[in-house]
């Protein structure tokens, strides 16, 4: 399985079983980062606000997608979605493994929605705070869901990101085992060991 950044919290996660993209971000929307020209055979928004629900930008290949996707219904503020909406969790399942998209998460989680999260080979989660949970609130979740792999998204980076939204450096200084990637993606197998995984974005996502 391979974990594509694309910039911001769009993901592409290439399987066995069919390429999965989540939260495409609309052009010109997201400072820094250039439009996005991705193809899959499915696309998953974990709300439509413009950073994370453009699905046109993704082109369909119409080939069957045999993945499986469970969801978990939350909210995008911890004001039980009155400031900005819901937000909507997506798991995938394939080659034997669970990878968590928490999207635009701002809420504290149910004990009954931290269960459906145990056991998971990797973890997407937002980290940037103001719009979301921030660096702080991301490692007590990770403490308490113990993922194999943490990669955090949704901050701000050197040329990129929104301005109100805090620096990975943030959420990584708090962390042990972190890996800085040298490429845009991992290759999540069986055997990757456990970590924080920090991807570089790749040149062509940025503008």
């Amino acid at each position: 399985m391979k974990l594509i950044w694309n910039g911001h919290s769009c993901y592409t996660i290439e399987t066995e079983s069919g390429n999965v993209v989540f939260d495409p971000y609309e052009d010109n929307y997201v400072p820094g980062l250039a439009p996005l020209q991705l193809q899959a055979d499915c696309v998953y928004c974990s709300h439509q606000h413009p950073d994370h629900g453009a699905s046109q930008k993704v082109t369909l290949t119409g080939a069957p997608c045999h993945v499986t996707v469970e969801t978990i219904d939350t909210f995008h503020d911890p004001e039980q979605g009155a400031l900005r909406g819901t937000n909507t969790i997506h798991i995938l399942s394939a080659e034997g493994m669970r990878v968590a998209h928490l999207g635009d998460l701002g809420c504290t989680l149910t004990p009954e929605q931290k269960e459906k999260l145990q056991g998971l080979d990797a973890l997407l989660i937002p980290v940037g705070g103001f719009y979301t949970i921030d660096a702080h609130e991301a490692k007590a979740l990770v403490d308490e869901l113990k993922p194999r792999v943490v990669i955090p998204m949704h901050y701000r980076g050197d040329g990129f990101g929104f301005d109100v939204i805090d620096e990975v450096r943030t959420f990584t200084s708090l962390c042990d085992h972190v890996v800085y990637a040298p490429e845009n993606y991992l290759e999540l197998t069986s055997e990757t060991p456990e970590q924080i995984c920090v991807l570089t974005l790749s040149q062509f996502s940025r503008r």
